[in-house]
This record gives structure tokens, C-alpha cells and sequence, in this order.
């Protein structure tokens, strides 16, 4: 099971998302798909009785890497603070991703030739996530699929600290590689250019870049962590709140960076059968999964 997914924040058009993305790659499919309640009896919030009945979250794989698309409203907004870097095996790839993945979309570097690959190219699609397409060779993950971190703004310079905290906090953990800046125009010799780390086993890339970004770490983009129990949210809770973290609501948080994430057991969509379920879940801020009963 992974164990820290990607959570992609949609503004009432997940399913019509998810479906791009399904058609987009050879190898995707829909996990399975849960709906709000009908009712503001059943626990809706004033807010989400527009939503009443309509699909909650999608939860679908790309080459095998799970994500879960929020259907919501335009509260946030996914941005490239969060990227999600996807390998390929040739150049024709990568142009066929290309192009399928800019239509109504922006490039952020266009594609092209770079010193550290012979094709790449960033992107926004049209929906605001952010994908980075390369050709797979050393230095590049060798996962189809992996998570990025871009440390902009007050973060600038906190991105080795970053990798160092996480690392900590999450088992089977390590820092793989770092890339720093040397005589790059803007930025600060021995900051981050491009970093690779594994969380739980698996790959994730941190950079950071001092430019006139507009963007941070926002709820468009969160990670959610799927708990063996009471024990284990406890602990994440504990350790990514710390030091500065934010406590949200329905088991979501800030850390100490602005990274948000949802900490939740991993059997969640059968506590969310329970009677009251969601009226619950909407006055919790960390899960307690005795009070669902």
C-alpha cells in the first residue's frame, strides 16, 4: 500500500479532471469514488450544501502511483509548489505527454533540450497541476512517478533542512542525492537545485529557487498519510505539527513549512460508512477513530 499520497484539489470538476487524466495515460485507471452527504442532517456544512450528494473523492492510479482527487470548491488552487515529475524511457514520450498535457494548459519551461537532459519540459495543465516531463537517465527518478517540492519565498534556503526533517520523521527514510546552485545567476551558492529523497521507500524531489515566484505550499496540493492505527496518526500528528505546524480540520495540517497534510487510518472510507460519520469527521481536527461508532 503506498503510504503517503498525493491529494489533488479540484473546483467542482474532479470527475471531469480524473477522466483527462485516465485518457492522458496509456496506464491509468479509477480506484473507486465517494460522495457528500445529502443532507445537512447527515453532516454537510452550511458551506458544502451546494455539494449535497455529489462526488467527494476520486481515488485513481497513474503507472501504478495513487492519487485521490478532492472535489471542492475554489478555495485553493494547485500550484507548482508541488510538482510531480514523470520519467520516460525515449523523447517521442515525452512530446506525446507534452502535448496531450499543455492543451489549455502553461508552460513553465518549455520544452526543449536542457544541460541535465536532452528533453524535458515543465508544465501546468489546465486544471493548475503541475507536471515535469523528462527523459529518464542517471540523476533522474527512477520511479514513472515522483512527488517534487519547490521551496520558494521565506523557504528559500530550508530545503536540506526539509529533507532532514522528513527523513526523521518517516521510516525506511534517506536523503539519495543533492545538486546544489554554484555561480547561478539569482540564486545563492550551496542552495538547492535539485535534491532526490525517499519517504517510506519511496522517491520525492525537493529544489528551491529564489526567483519572483507568486507561489507556496498550499492545500491545492496535499499529502495524505494512510495510519495503522490510533497510535501511528497520534505520532504524525505529533511530529508534523511541531515547531511551528498548523492543526486544520478533518485531519489535516500544516508542518513547520506550509506542506499540507491529511492524516487519516487506512481503512478511512469504512469509518466513513459508519452512522454521523462525516457530522464527526467535520468537528474533529485530529482523527479519533474511537468516536466513530
Amino acid at each position: 500500500m503506498q503510504k503517503i499520497t498525493p491529494n489533488l484539489w479540484f473546483n467542482g470538476n474532479a470527475k471531469e479532471a480524473v477522466d483527462f487524466y485516465v485518457s492522458a495515460f496509456t496506464d491509468a485507471n479509477i480506484i473507486s469514488t465517494s460522495h457528500y452527504p445529502k443532507s445537512k442532517e447527515e453532516g454537510l456544512a452550511d458551506f458544502q450544501l451546494n455539494m449535497a450528494g455529489k462526488v467527494l473523492t476520486i481515488d485513481f492510479e497513474i503507472m501504478g502511483f495513487r492519487f485521490v482527487a478532492i472535489n471542492a470548491g475554489s478555495e485553493f488552487t494547485p500550484n507548482p509548489s508541488i510538482s510531480f515529475t514523470i520519467s520516460c524511457k525515449s523523447a517521442y514520450e515525452v512530446d506525446a505527454l507534452w502535448h496531450t498535457l499543455i492543451m489549455g494548459g502553461q508552460a513553465l519551461m518549455e520544452l526543449g533540450e536542457y544541460p541535465f537532459s536532452k528533453r524535458y519540459g515543465w508544465l501546468n495543465d489546465k486544471y493548475g497541476v503541475s507536471w515535469q516531463i523528462i527523459v529518464r537517465a542517471d540523476g533522474v527518478p527512477a520511479g514513472p512517478i515522483t512527488p517534487g517540492l519547490m521551496f520558494t519565498k521565506e523557504n528559500v534556503g530550508r530545503a536540506e533542512e526539509a529533507m532532514k526533517f522528513y527523513t526523521s520523521v518517516f521510516p525506511d527514510s534517506k536523503i539519495e542525492s543533492i545538486f546544489r546552485y554554484e555561480n547561478q545567476p539569482g540564486e545563492k551558492d550551496g542552495n538547492i537545485a535539485h535534491a532526490l529523497f525517499k519517504l517510506c521507500g519511496r522517491e520525492f524531489i525537493a529544489q528551491e529557487s529564489a526567483g519572483p515566484h507568486k507561489f507556496v505550499f498550499n492545500e491545492g496540493v496535499s499529502l495524505s498519510i494512510s495510519c495503522k492505527d490510533q497510535e501511528e496518526i497520534d505520532y504524525y500528528w505529533e511530529k508534523l505539527t511541531a515547531e511551528g505546524g498548523q492543526e486544520s480540520v478533518c485531519g489535516w495540517l500544516k508542518d513547520k513549512y506550509g506542506v499540507s497534510w491529511q492524516v487519516a487510518p487506512y481503512n478511512i472510507e469504512d469509518l466513513m460508512k459508519k452512522p454521523d460519520a462525516f457530522k464527526i469527521m467535520m468537528q474533529q481536527k485530529k482523527i479519533i477513530i474511537a468516536e466513530y461508532k
